[in-house]
């Protein structure tokens, strides 16, 4: 089956940087949009950051600057290399995919089981 993992979280500094991946695996045709979520207890998850099969980004007001976006399609991966870490970045990351699979190759939403950011000094 397939599904997405997502690996980089842990503790950092503030204004300290992360490299969060998103690798997709299994019966994989090809991988639509893919993007970036955060959620921390008691709030609404927050989309961070998304691109497009063809590379088009589009980011959340309160990343713009500090975090980045990409993908390498090759590798079914997505990134999200963040820079200039604050307190109030820390959650639980997530990222999801609309894949396209066999037999039907209809797309369809799936998502990661979150890492987890921790921004302290």
């Amino acid at each position: 089956q397939v599904q997405l993992v997502e690996s980089g979280g842990g503790l950092v500094q503030p204004g300290g940087s992360l490299r969060l991946s998103c690798a997709a695996s299994g019966a994989i045709y090809s991988i639509g949009s893919m993007g970036w979520y955060r959620q921390t207890p008691g709030n609404q998850r927050e989309v961070l950051a998304t691109i497009t099969s063809g590379g088009m980004t589009n980011y959340a007001d309160s990343v713009k600057g500090r975090f980045t976006i990409s993908r390498d399609n090759a590798k079914k991966t997505a990134y999200l290399q963040m820079s200039s870490l604050k307190p109030e970045d820390t959650a639980v990351y997530t990222c999801n995919a609309l894949l396209i699979t066999p037999p039907t190759y209809r797309p369809f939403e799936e998502w990661g089981q979150g890492t987890l950011v921790t921004v302290s000094s």
